[in-house]
């Protein structure tokens, strides 16, 4: 039988693995990408055999990282069953289980809208978190600080990190909108260049972006209400506005402003996309910052 150590270092295993396979996924995106950028003529016969290789790569791109995500979860899992919790008990964890989401987020909506071309862009971040994890951010499973041994660390934190993976998505998409939009000429029409064709349009982008976040921000305001439930068990009061749930707030009120600016005021391209990355730059200072130097009773980066 395997004892706790035997599982840790089958979880550390199990995440390197998926280090290498999305890496190889990203090199699979980056082909992918790379026969968008030709700038030649293009007659139709070169046209299709081009769209043939984008769309070859990119779906080896999509199978590489659902097997990555398959490893990472097994990394996840296993880190788990070592500790004898749930694996949020440090940065480290929140990290590799913050990969996990985002990658999960890329693939759940990958089944309903073409993104296949966000891979390069979550594939790339996804190996600098996990890459930022291993090398500085590691260490060995440790029991639960008091404070967290609760019901309520695995509502409270599951439901934040669902939200911030598909959070981070939006605000990939928003960003893609603010960079196909230099694209756009006085009248409306896009004049994009060849490796930008194979992008969805504006309208669409700014519809997804929106999309995403108008799904996830109600699972969102109900992780804050869950953390001042769970801080009045633990601490006696509901809010103390200590900076992680300070900084939660702020994110909140920043998708919320985005969210009624959409609805009422008809705000839309570039005015959204950048109140959408705003928002969305609140929720990873929240994440890194407050987490890693910020003073109070949130502190459990375990460093």
């Amino acid at each position: 039988m395997m004892n706790k150590t035997d599982w840790a270092t089958l979880s550390n295993n199990f995440v390197y693995s998926s280090m290498g396979i999305i890496f190889i996924a990203f090199i699979s995106f980056a082909f992918q990408t790379a026969w968008s950028f030709r700038v030649e003529p293009l007659t139709n016969e070169s046209l299709n055999s081009q769209n043939i290789k984008y769309t070859k790569a990119g779906r080896i791109g999509i199978a590489l990282a659902i097997l990555g995500f398959i490893f990472l979860l097994s990394g996840v899992i296993a880190r788990g069953v070592s500790a004898g919790r749930v694996p949020w008990g440090n940065m480290y964890e929140f990290s590799i289980t913050g990969a996990l989401a985002f990658l999960f987020a890329y693939l759940i909506t990958l089944r309903k809208y073409k993104v296949q071309w966000l891979g390069l862009v979550v594939t790339l971040a996804v190996l600098l978190t996990l890459g930022t994890a291993v090398t500085l951010l590691y260490v060995p499973t440790a029991p639960l600080v008091p404070a967290l041994k609760s019901t309520w660390l695995v509502i409270h934190v599951c439901a934040a990190i669902i939200s911030g993976g598909v959070f981070l998505l939006a605000n990939c998409v928003a960003a893609t909108y603010l960079i196909m939009d230099r694209y756009q000429d006085e009248d409306g029409n896009e004049n994009r260049p060849n490796w930008a064709k194979q992008l969805p349009t504006l309208t669409d982008l700014d519809q997804l972006s929106y999309r995403l976040v108008a799904l996830v921000f109600p699972l969102w305001t109900f992780a804050v209400i869950a953390g001042a439930i769970w801080a009045e068990a633990a601490w006696g009061r509901y809010w103390g506005w200590d900076p992680k749930e300070t900084w939660a707030f702020i994110t909140w009120v920043a998708y919320a402003a985005y969210l009624h600016a959409r609805v009422t005021a008809g705000w839309k391209g570039k005015r959204a996309a950048w109140l959408c990355l705003f928002a969305g730059s609140t929720f990873l200072f929240n994440y890194v910052y407050v987490n890693i130097w910020g003073a109070g009773r949130h502190t459990y980066s375990g460093l």
